[in-house]
């Protein structure tokens, strides 16, 4: 499975969201809601629909919770599956990839601060800023140096969405089979 692939990959950010994608044995009962796994919000019991919650602090991606319907079919269950898997790929790599970012601007202001012969804070206390024009310099710096990540994100992205794009369409279409299936019972009686 591709969750589990990024937890042995050295993945350590969101690990109780990925948790229930990753075990072999389901986590949730049908008809029931996946557990919050900590994300500091929680969907009614009787809610029938899938929940985004608030921002994530480290990736600024909002986390879905995913609902499983009673019924739920093994080609939705895939689909599901596929999105949690999405999901928990992208919360990891912009996890990792603002961490960085955040990391390398502040070693950078301070390297350019230490140059000029000043300190992180001003003498009214206040954290020494850098202007735009250099900042800029750091801003395409770090483009340039992740951009191979980016395409490599990119690709995956694209992969990714498209499978979960075809299973969507799949499930739309085992749907309304059904749902004409169902139809041509009830007429015929």
């Amino acid at each position: 499975m591709a969750v589990a692939r990024l937890l042995r990959g050295g993945c350590c950010c969101h690990r109780r969201l990925l948790s229930s994608a990753v075990s072999s044995r389901p986590t949730v009962e049908r008809g029931e809601r996946q557990e919050s796994a900590g994300l500091g919000f929680s969907p009614p019991a009787h809610s029938r629909n899938d929940w985004i919650g608030p921002p994530d602090r480290h990736s600024n991606l909002r986390p879905v919770i995913f609902y499983v319907p009673p019924e739920e079919s093994p080609l939705e269950r895939r689909l599901r599956e596929a999105r949690q898997e999405a999901q928990a790929y992208d919360q990891c790599f912009w996890a990792r990839h603002n961490r960085a970012f955040c990391q390398e601007k502040e070693e950078f202001i301070y390297s350019r601060l230490k140059a000029k012969g000043l300190e992180m804070r001003d003498e009214t206390g206040q954290k020494a800023t850098l202007n735009a024009e250099e900042m800029a310099d750091f801003y395409k710096d770090f483009l340039s140096k992740n951009f191979r990540k980016h395409m490599q994100y990119n690709r995956d992205w694209y992969k990714r969405n498209f499978t979960i794009t075809f299973l969507m369409g799949q499930v739309a279409l085992a749907r309304a089979l059904r749902c004409l299936r169902w139809k041509k019972k009830n007429v015929g009686n």
